[in-house]
């Protein structure tokens, strides 16, 4: 027998158990790896995890998708969905985002929190690409136009970059080296496998809106699914969330 936030599961219900699909932002992706992990040797249950842009995510729900539970990376993808039926109810916040600038290791481009080494480098001539997520359906790319702009470099900087279609492709376009940086997730660029190959530096908070990562469950969740949305509150999740560089919020709440 399993026991999990206090209700047993027999085993023999747990192995019946169908493995559901839950659409998650792209920026979460290391971080939920490990719950996703850590939940099923935990409980002995398993999550199917797709990854991607909040909002393609939010077309995909709207026709038809069997997603059961979504993650998004902001809230308003969720509150839009929600206003339209397709959640159970508001959803609550379980994690808040955080921006980084970043550059390969071989990038000529000097990183720093008030991203002054980036305006004299598009002073310089020496800017030839640069890479965020598409800020039409990414909320990190959303973010990170907002950063540019508060700083003055959106105009000069727009004809150079490089869309990445999530903030995970964006990500990789940062490091592979086919730009001299980008603005990324922190989240992702913790990662070991970002870290051996690209510096980084965490975007002071003040230059965005709080990107308050939001989740919710479809009317269709089963009960595996409703426990991995239960999980994701624990102080084990929350744990991981925070290792990996998220700020977390003071309480859970639910919009009206």
């Amino acid at each position: 027998m399993l026991v999990f936030f206090g209700v047993t599961l027999p085993n023999h219900l747990v192995q019946a158990a169908e493995v559901p699909a839950i659409a998650a932002a792209a920026n979460i992706k290391f971080a939920l790896d490990d719950i996703a992990m850590n939940f099923k040797q935990q409980t002995g249950l398993a999550v199917r995890i797709s990854y991607g842009s909040s909002g393609n995510f939010v077309t995909q729900i709207q026709h038809g998708a069997p997603f059961e539970m979504m993650l998004s990376a902001d809230e308003f993808y969720i509150e839009q969905l929600h206003k339209a039926g397709y959640t159970q109810d508001a959803g609550v916040i379980y994690a808040i985002g955080r921006l980084a600038l970043a550059a390969p290791k071989q990038s000529e481009l000097i990183l720093d929190s008030e991203l002054v080494g980036l305006g004299q480098f598009i002073t310089d001539g020496k800017l030839k690409r640069f890479a965020i997520a598409n800020p039409d359906h990414a909320p990190y790319g959303e973010r990170a136009r907002e950063v540019l702009k508060s700083k003055g470099l959106w105009d000069a900087v727009q004809p150079k970059l490089i869309l990445g279609e999530n903030a995970s492709q964006a990500a990789q376009f940062t490091i592979s080296g086919s730009t001299q940086g980008g603005i990324v997730p922190l989240s992702l660029v913790l990662a070991p496998q970002f870290t051996q190959l690209a510096n980084h530096v965490v975007i002071p908070d003040h230059l965005y809106e709080p990107l308050n990562q939001r989740m919710a469950l479809m009317p269709n969740a089963s009960e595996t699914a409703m426990r991995f949305y239960q999980y994701m509150q624990s102080p084990q999740a929350q744990k991981v969330l925070s290792e990996f560089g998220f700020n977390l919020p003071q309480v859970t709440e639910t919009l009206d």
